[in-house]
């Protein structure tokens, strides 16, 4: 006889619908300046001091199921970076040096010029993420990447993809949504909550900040041979960004630095911290733990 799973996923779906108002009302806000607006900050937790730089399209909330598990016993610090979220746009030349200086001097309003740090870089994030590295030299403790980008030129998944416009209705923008995420961000339809479709709609609505070119860059791998924290990797198995390529950015990143740690989590897409939340989490700790 089959269980019935149903009363189980209603659980699920109840406690993640409330996940992002619990995050925001526990967190601190902060603001820096940002182009002529300012830029938006988010802290929970104390202790050890980790960063966490989300995607391109994306806000703090990229972060949502770790956040938790990390401020158990660090200080989580998670930016919406210049024009994505509620944070306002760069100005120019809006490029990702100058989003670096603007993190930089926000981080150093924030935490004062001396503070160390953990550095977790998502997907687009690691662009900026990793020329902070280089110029913060000895702060940044561990410059994690987590399904970066920034490593050169490749094939774009796009196909499949569905532009979501304003003028379509809430059904068709969420089915657009659901579709996109399980065409680019996960591995397994099945992981798609209603949670993951309300991020994709909410980062999408509020990005003005164009990220896919740079994203195309190997700003990345220049930089990690630069950087001088401990570098390390999280990749999901079946990131569509990274597919046919996870070999040669792991070798990259080992060649920068011979000591660094590599996760590839099995049965899981590029938003890998929110696919298999409990493995990213686990691997991402025994990381910082190894820099402390």
């Amino acid at each position: 006889m089959q269980s019935d799973n149903s009363g189980a996923m209603a659980v699920r779906e109840a406690v993640n619908s409330d996940l992002l108002e619990r995050l925001d009302r526990q967190s601190e806000r902060i603001e820096t300046p940002c182009g002529n607006g300012r830029m938006v900050w988010r802290r929970w937790g104390s202790g050890p001091i980790i960063i966490l730089l989300h995607g391109g399209f994306g806000s703090w909330n990229h972060w949502c199921r770790n956040i938790v598990t990390l401020a158990r016993e660090s200080t989580v610090i998670a930016p919406d970076l210049p024009g994505l979220g509620e944070s306002d746009v760069p100005g120019d030349p809006g490029d990702p040096e100058h989003l670096a200086r603007i993190l930089s001097n926000g981080l150093d309003e924030i935490l004062g010029p001396d503070v160390r740090f953990d550095l977790g870089c998502f997907s687009f994030g690691a662009v900026p993420g990793s020329l902070l590295a280089v110029s913060y030299a000895e702060r940044v403790r561990s410059f994690t990447l987590v399904g970066a980008a920034g490593f050169g030129p490749r094939d774009r998944p796009t196909d499949g993809l569905i532009r979501i416009r304003r003028d379509m209705d809430e059904a068709t923008r969420r089915t657009a949504a659901r579709n996109n995420l399980e065409v680019l961000m996960f591995a397994d339809p099945s992981k798609v909550d209603d949670l993951a479709v309300d991020i994709q709609l909410c980062n999408t609505d509020r990005a003005r900040f164009r990220s896919r070119p740079f994203s195309l860059s190997d700003t990345v791998l220049q930089a990690l041979p630069k950087i001088r924290a401990r570098r390390n990797a999280i990749w999901g198995a079946e990131d569509v960004t990274a597919l046919g390529m996870l070999e040669r950015r792991n070798a990259a990143v080992r060649a920068a630095d011979p000591d660094a740690h590599v996760a590839v989590i099995e049965a899981a897409g590029h938003w890998v911290q929110y696919e298999a939340a409990d493995e990213f989490n686990r691997s991402f700790l025994e990381m910082v733990r190894r820099s402390a």
